[in-house]
C-alpha cells in the first residue's frame, strides 16, 4: 500500500511539473534568440537555460526544428527596473561568428521595426566575380559580409532581424580576400541554380515571415544587397533601387541616398557623390511584399571600387551608414 502511494505521489508530482512548463513552437525562419525574444525571454541567461532544457530536441547545438515544442525557461522576477533592463540587453546570433555572436543591445532607435536582410546570389551562384592579382572577389561573399554587419547593427538598436541568406560557417570576417564557398542556404533550404527559382525562393521566405511579422511590428522592410559588375574603368558610387509605385520604397531609397551624400561630403569633400535613386522592375522588388530597398554597393571590376569591399573597415562603414539611413526612415 505504501509503495502504491509513493508511486502515485511521484506520478502526480511529474504531471504537476509538466503542467508548469511553458512551451512554444518556433515559426519559420526563427533562430533561438528571435524565438526567445518573441516569448519575452531575450537575455543571454535565458539562452543558456534554453539550451540546457532542450539539448536533445535541437538540430546540432543551436538550431531549432519546425514543428517541435520547446520548453521555455521560467520567467524570473527581478528586484528593480535597472536589473530587468540590463538582463534584456544581450542577444545571441551564431551566424555572426564565435567572436561576435553575442549582440549587446545599445539602444531602442529601431524598437518595433523588423528587417529582412538579403545578400545577393549565394549557394551555386557566386554572382559577379572581380579579380585582384591572383585573388577572385565573389559578389555573394562580400554582399553577405556587409549584410551580416548591417543585421548586427540593426539588432544593436532593438530591431528584429531576419537574415534570409545564411552561411553557418563564415560569420563576420575581417579578411581582405574572402574565401569562396557554396554553403549558403535560404534559411536552411538549398539554393536552386535556376535564377527564377532562386529569386522566388527568397521572395517566398520573406512573404511567409512578413505575413506573421506584420501583426507584431509596425514597420517591416526588406533590404537587398548586391555588387554590380561593369567595365574595369568605370568607377561608380553606391546606388539605390525601389519598386515602381512604392512610395515607402522610394522614400527609403531617397533618404539613404541623401545620407550617403552627407557622409561623402563629410569624409571625402573633394570627391563628391554621384549615387542615384531609380525605380526598377527587378524580380525581388516585384515579388516580395514588404517595402524594399535594393542596394548596389559598387563595381566589383573597378580597382577604386574594390577598396570599398576588400577593406573590412569600409564594409563596416557601409553597414553603419545604411543603419543610420534606416533609423531615419523608421523615425519618419
Amino acid at each position: 500500500m505504501a509503495r502504491t502511494l509513493l508511486i502515485f505521489f511521484f506520478l502526480t508530482l511529474s504531471v504537476a511539473l509538466q503542467a508548469q512548463q511553458t512551451t512554444d513552437t518556433p515559426r519559420p525562419g526563427e533562430g533561438i534568440s528571435t524565438f526567445l525574444e518573441r516569448n519575452g525571454r531575450p537575455s543571454r541567461t535565458y539562452y543558456r537555460e534554453f539550451l540546457r532544457l532542450n539539448e536533445k530536441k535541437l538540430k546540432g547545438k543551436h538550431e531549432l526544428k519546425l514543428g517541435v515544442k520547446y520548453i521555455l525557461p521560467p520567467l524570473r522576477e527581478k528586484g528593480n527596473a535597472s536589473a530587468r533592463e540590463s538582463e534584456a540587453q544581450c542577444l545571441e546570433e551564431p551566424l555572426f561568428g564565435k567572436k561576435l555572436k553575442e549582440v549587446q543591445v545599445k539602444g531602442n532607435s529601431l524598437k518595433g521595426a523588423c528587417f529582412y536582410i538579403v545578400s545577393g546570389h549565394g549557394g551555386p551562384d557566386p554572382g559577379a566575380i572581380g579579380r585582384v592579382g591572383r585573388h577572385e572577389l565573389h559578389e555573394d561573399e562580400y554582399a553577405y559580409d556587409v549584410a551580416l554587419r548591417l543585421a548586427r547593427n540593426l539588432m544593436e538598436q532593438g530591431a528584429a532581424v531576419r537574415i534570409i541568406i545564411q552561411d553557418k560557417k563564415d560569420g563576420i570576417r575581417d579578411d581582405r580576400y574572402l574565401k569562396n564557398s557554396k554553403r549558403e542556404t535560404c534559411m536552411g533550404d538549398a539554393i536552386p541554380l535556376n535564377q527564377v527559382a532562386r529569386l522566388q525562393q527568397r521572395c517566398d521566405k520573406i512573404n511567409e515571415l512578413y505575413a506573421k511579422d506584420r501583426k507584431t511590428y509596425k514597420y517591416c522592410r526588406s533590404v537587398f544587397l548586391h555588387v554590380d559588375s561593369r567595365g574595369k574603368g568605370e568607377q561608380i558610387d553606391v546606388f539605390f533601387y525601389h519598386a515602381p509605385g512604392s512610395k515607402s520604397g522610394e522614400r527609403m531609397a531617397r533618404g539613404m541616398k541623401n545620407l550617403f551624400q552627407q557622409k561623402y561630403d563629410k569624409h571625402q569633400p573633394a570627391r563628391g557623390f554621384e549615387g542615384t535613386v531609380s525605380a526598377r522592375k527587378l524580380y525581388v522588388l516585384l515579388h516580395s511584399t514588404p517595402p524594399a530597398l535594393y542596394v548596389e554597393l559598387g563595381n566589383i571590376q573597378n580597382t577604386a571600387d574594390q577598396r570599398r569591399f576588400v577593406l573590412s573597415d569600409n564594409r563596416q562603414a557601409l553597414a553603419n551608414w545604411m543603419r543610420d539611413g534606416l533609423i531615419k526612415d523608421f523615425k519618419k
